[in-house]
């Protein structure tokens, strides 16, 4: 049985994971599957039963087991934006798991051995179902290390946090400033990049992109150039 092709993309917040495998995902006809957004569903289920981002490690036996009885779904709605919604336990909770709050708690509760425990197969199983394209932060080294290609994205961290504040003024959230921005994203990418388990990292056959200077329609291309290439030199067979 051949395994369907998969394209691995890891890379912090603000580097434009998410809206270059959107795009990559509707033009390649590909299946896409955020996993930050599962670490942010189990975070939204969390505040849900009244942890808070300051959990200690006698929690962490409660949150993983709230991770393993999650259902998730990814689903396409239409005359929704953005089309690729996360359902949990049945309710879309896409716009709910966007805030810097869930961002900073989601960062923590990655770092926890059972949570990720309980994703990872998740993750492999979504990726298996469709050619597909996955974006995380350990998906070229512990989710699909044998995925035939891999992208890292990297950006500023002022280009990010500039990116970031652009995102919650669209959304009407609750704003706060470029320097706290700053600041949160400087320590998410110090917990994700030195956790003991599935850290933050290049892959070593990872193809790195620095978007700082690039418009969200070049990097699109670039993606998409070297996947088109990629599937081109693989059999039939091993595209799904």
């Amino acid at each position: 049985m051949s395994t369907p092709f998969v394209v691995a993309v890891d890379g912090p917040a603000g580097t434009g994971k998410s809206s270059a495998t959107k795009r990559i995902a509707d033009l390649l006809n590909l299946i896409h599957v955020d996993t930050g957004a599962l670490y942010r569903g189990v975070a939204y289920l969390c505040f849900e039963a009244g942890f808070t981002a300051d959990f200690d490690e006698s929690d962490h036996a409660a949150i993983s087991k709230i991770a393993e009885k999650t259902k998730f779904e990814f689903k396409r709605v239409k005359d929704r934006n953005p089309k690729n919604r996360l359902f949990v336990n049945g309710k879309d909770v896409t716009s709910m798991i966007r805030t810097p709050e869930m961002s900073m708690m989601a960062s923590r509760i990655s770092a926890i051995p059972g949570v990720r425990s309980a994703l990872k197969g998740l993750q492999r199983t979504l990726g298996l179902q469709a050619p597909s394209i996955l974006e995380g932060r350990d998906i070229g080294t512990v989710i699909f290390p044998d995925a035939p290609i891999k992208f890292f994205l990297t950006a500023s961290i002022d280009e990010r946090a500039k990116r970031r504040l652009a995102e919650l003024e669209a959304q009407d959230s609750d704003t706060i400033s470029f320097e706290e921005l700053k600041e949160q994203i400087r320590i998410r990418d110090e917990g994700d990049s030195n956790r003991a388990i599935a850290p933050l990292k290049k892959a070593p056959d990872a193809i790195e992109i620095d978007t700082t200077s690039y418009t969200l329609d070049q990097v699109v291309k670039l993606m998409a150039e070297q996947i088109r290439t990629v599937q081109g030199q693989l059999p039939k067979k091993d595209q799904g």
